[in-house]
């Protein structure tokens, strides 16, 4: 069975910005908005919303 890649198409952050946030908000214990203050450090801007949506699309596969 081949493995489904991801399709990070028609999204404004890189796959480089939104698997880090997935994957941040997924592994730890943490709240959208303190993987959305984790983000802010590096320098990233991105709400704790998009972070949940992405949650949402991208959190099975990983």
């Amino acid at each position: 069975m081949n493995a489904a890649t991801v399709s990070y198409k028609r999204h404004r952050f890189p796959p480089q910005i939104i698997a880090p946030a997935v994957w941040l908000y997924y592994r730890f214990p943490l709240s959208q908005r303190l993987a959305e203050e984790m983000l802010l450090e590096r320098g990233i801007v991105v709400s704790y919303e998009t972070i949940r949506r992405w949650g949402m699309k991208f959190g099975p596969d990983y």
